[in-house]
C-alpha cells in the first residue's frame, strides 16, 4: 500500500463525512438561528430554550435524511472492500 492509496482513502473518508454530516449540521445552525433571533425579538434570554428545538430537529432530520446517509456510507464501505486487494497486496 502506497502513501498516495491511504492518502486517497482518507480524503474519500473526509468527504463521506462532511457529505453525510453537513445536512445535519445546516439543519441545528438553522433552527438555532431562528431561535436567537426569537429570543433577541421577544427579549426571552432562557439558555435552555435552545436546546430542545435544536435536539428534536436533529433527530427528525436524522429520521428523514437516514436512508440517503446510509447508502452514502454503504458506498464508501462497499467501495473499500472490492478494492481491498489492490490495497493489501
Amino acid at each position: 500500500m502506497t502513501p498516495e492509496m491511504i492518502s486517497e482513502i482518507a480524503k474519500q473518508g473526509i468527504y463521506v463525512t462532511i457529505l453525510v454530516l453537513s445536512p445535519i449540521l445546516g439543519i441545528a445552525l438553522v433552527v438555532g438561528l431562528i431561535i436567537s433571533i426569537f429570543q433577541s425579538v421577544t427579549q426571552i434570554q432562557e439558555q435552555t430554550l435552545v436546546f430542545v428545538p435544536k435536539i428534536l430537529a436533529v433527530f427528525l432530520g436524522i429520521l428523514f435524511l437516514a436512508p440517503w446517509m446510509l447508502n452514502h456510507l454503504l458506498n464508501f464501505t462497499q467501495n473499500i472492500f472490492a478494492n481491498l486487494s489492490n490495497y493489501a497486496g
